[in-house]
């Protein structure tokens, strides 16, 4: 009987595959950048017939979220992503000063570790390769294992898809036996210049000890505030297209709501109007329970399921087109489970007296897990708007609009991303949208235009 060690398999592949997209780098290098952009948009165009049929099977594997909605964040990458890389210039001279005589000239960094969720494993493989071809860099996958058949599916497609418009083979590849032990080995072996990290935050700690640039779009456990002076019924609604988007696996989702107490009632009222339920204390400590492992991780069994599904495996009823489920809170503390990341259409639930309060609130549960990733504020008074920019231990605010999509790019003017920086707050070294120009290294050109002073020399 033949026994394999499947951690040794996977970290000789790592080595090979590693090896092997440093010697395709070095060719794509030579390749000029519109040769690049075709590429590029080859292989968005080869996905998108695909792109249905690559939700489904997401779904059908991980059994989290909803197809049709990961049908939509597919194509949000192929086409919208696909527009904005048309007119970014990332390599080669950036900018140019005739008069000063400097110049900024984009160089790729190398060879990218891309390490994607299982909650969305085709939109995020689609995003980092596009990014990494664009800037030059080729990319190698180690895939989620929750995911695993998808993920080597769209993987398979991009690759062959990638070598027939002319990237060299080696250039975009993933790890065939998946383990920690190999996926290490990757991200420490020295041909590896950078980790793009999305959400899987049990290798955060080998990826920053790895010794190499790490961007990471962590956990969100953002909250979002509904201050007085707001369109109440528009960000109510907001917040249910958000939070039920996905059946709620999107990180930058909203994960506790926090109001002020002269609209609580109204904000109440128009939740209920549009689905929501408010649980019974009984009820949600019944649902607390199951969301979570004694490990502190979240259940697997309770991601990415609806609101009804949801109440059901928790041992009540509730109208099957409940679309989230809020539990009224007072307090965070790490034992709670409705002030953590609640990656299901769950909402905490907190009312504050006044907008002071209700910032501190928001800075509770910011830094109560340290991800520090998203928060939204939903307000007409530019004044508390500009105070919560201020004052928030987070990388990214956005304003009156949904968490998901104003995050992602969609409804702001954030880079399309599927990739959200969580930056110093959050670990990583970035809170921006990633995009190619994290892929790049800026060389500084500074041409002689004085003679050295004379007490100098």
């Amino acid at each position: 009987m033949k026994v394999i060690d499947s951690d040794l398999l996977s970290v000789q592949e790592a080595r090979i595959c590693a090896e092997n997209a440093s010697a395709a780098q070095k060719k794509m290098a030579e390749f000029s950048s519109a040769r690049l952009d075709k590429i590029v948009e080859g292989i968005a165009s080869d996905l998108e017939p695909h792109l249905k049929e690559l939700a489904h099977l997401s779904h059908e594997e991980t059994e989290y979220g909803n197809p049709q909605h990961k049908y939509l964040k597919n194509k949000f990458v192929c086409n919208e992503l696909r527009r904005q890389l048309r007119t970014l210039r990332c390599l080669g001279v950036l900018n140019e000063d005739r008069e000063k005589r400097t110049m900024d000239v984009g160089v790729p960094l190398g060879v990218v570790v891309g390490l994607c969720p299982p909650t969305n494993p085709v939109s995020t493989a689609i995003f980092k390769t596009l990014i990494a071809v664009k800037s030059g860099n080729a990319i190698v996958f180690s895939s989620p294992p929750l995911a695993k058949k998808t993920s080597f599916r769209v993987l398979d497609l991009i690759i062959e898809s990638a070598e027939k418009h002319g990237l060299p083979q080696g250039a975009i590849s993933y790890l065939n036996t998946i383990s920690e032990a190999g996926t290490i080995e990757l991200m420490r072996h020295k041909a590896v210049s950078v980790i793009v990290n999305t959400g899987v935050s049990e290798l955060l700690d080998p990826a920053l000890q790895s010794g190499k640039k790490v961007i990471y779009g962590g956990p969100g456990n953002g909250p979002v505030f509904i201050e007085r002076t707001a369109n109440i019924e528009k960000a109510v609604q907001d917040i249910i297209q958000s939070k039920t988007f996905d059946n709620g696996i999107v990180a930058a989702a909203e994960h506790s709501l926090v109001v002020e107490a002269c609209i609580s009632e109204e904000v109440k009222r128009e939740l209920k109007k549009k689905g929501a339920f408010f649980l019974t204390a009984q009820q949600s400590e019944a649902l607390g329970e199951k969301l979570f492992l004694r490990d502190g991780r979240q259940s697997d069994e309770m991601i990415g399921l609806s609101a009804a599904r949801l109440a059901k495996r928790a041992g009540f009823h509730v109208p099957e087109d409940t679309t989230l489920l809020i539990s009224e809170q007072k307090y965070v503390f790490h034992e709670n489970p409705y002030a953590k990341e609640k990656l299901c259409p769950v909402l905490a639930y907190y009312v504050e007296e006044d907008w002071e309060n209700a910032c501190e609130k928001c800075i509770e549960l910011l830094i109560g897990e340290r991800q520090g990733h998203t928060l939204v504020i939903h307000s007409e008074d530019e004044e508390v708007i500009r105070q919560f920019i201020l004052r928030k231990p987070v990388a990214r605010v956005l304003v009156n609009t949904p968490a998901v999509f104003g995050g992602i790019g969609l409804t702001t003017n954030l880079f399309p991303s599927m990739t959200l920086g969580s930056g110093a707050v959050g670990c990583g070294i970035t809170s921006d949208n990633v995009s190619p120009m994290h892929l790049v290294y800026i060389r500084k050109v500074g041409y002689g235009v004085r003679d050295v002073p004379g007490d100098l020399v």
